[in-house]
């Protein structure tokens, strides 16, 4: 009875939809979290790749030489470039969260999950001996239907408690680190709508005579920028890989031990 009962609750809970929509919101949240941190790392990655290219000639005791500063920023430029990529994949995998909520959500689904626990409730009303094949059919629909909602809430879950200070402190980290590059140089006489992060970075290189104060000011942005990129990776990867496919393993692991031999399911011919 117990287990009719937990079956008839899930076939209404398949019709109602509670977690439907609050699965949605929290991937929709973490899609645009996503799209705000590429949006950063793409900006971060144009303007090490200006201040990378930027050449300043200097006239150390008399002589001409031209340089380079820039060229410090190389490592995190290559951190940020594949950085951008993931996190590219992070939001085409909310995305496909969504897409797999909402068509488990279809009318389709509920129906089917009805039609085979009817079925299912009806010989055990009956008391006839149990089919294992009629088991795991229960099992898998009910996997179909609920699976991606409540591997969803459950990241969405580990990621309030565990990721979202690291997550924040990243993300401030990156859009700061592209204003510090972008702002090496107090405005000049050019109009700041035309005047270009290459401009400004010369007149920030030309007005402080420290060559070495400089390249050390770029390799702290640098390293700053480094150390938070490495662990919005680590947030990213967790929510949209490690988390959502422990949880799904479980949830399966879980099916199958219901439907095993001996198990709360059982096998019948």
């Amino acid at each position: 009875m117990l287990v009719l009962a937990a079956l008839g609750l899930a076939v209404a809970l398949a019709w109602l939809g509670p977690m439907d929509a609050a699965a949605s919101a929290h991937a929709q949240a973490g899609l645009k979290r996503a799209l705000a941190t590429f949006a950063a790392a793409r900006a971060l990655n144009a303007a090490i790749s200006v201040a990378k290219g930027t050449e300043l000639s200097v006239a150390p005791a008399g002589l001409g030489v031209t340089l380079t500063p820039g060229q410090v920023l190389d490592p995190v430029d290559d951190l940020v470039e594949q950085f951008s990529s993931l996190m590219l994949m992070a939001s085409v995998a909310f995305g496909v969260e969504i897409a797999l909520i909402r068509m488990g959500a279809h009318w389709l689904v509920a129906a089917m999950l009805t039609a085979i626990a009817v079925a299912w409730a009806w010989r055990a009303w009956r008391g006839q001996p149990r089919l294992a094949w009629l088991d795991r059919l229960v099992v898998a629909a009910l996997l179909v239907r609920f699976a991606m909602p409540l591997v969803v809430l459950g990241s969405e879950a580990g990621f309030r408690l565990f990721l979202e200070g690291d997550y924040a402190a990243g993300q401030a980290a990156i859009e700061s680190s592209g204003r510090e590059i972008d702002a090496r140089a107090a405005p000049s006489a050019v109009p700041k709508g035309e005047e270009s992060i290459a401009d400004r970075l010369k007149g920030w290189w030309s007005r402080a005579p420290d060559v070495g104060q400089k390249i050390d000011e770029l390799k702290a942005v640098a390293g700053r920028a480094i150390e938070h990129v490495v662990r919005l990776i680590v947030v990213f990867l967790l929510q949209t890989l490690v988390v959502p496919l422990l949880l799904l393993w479980a949830l399966v692991r879980l099916g199958k031990g219901l439907v095993a031999p001996g198990g709360r399911a059982g096998s019948g011919t």
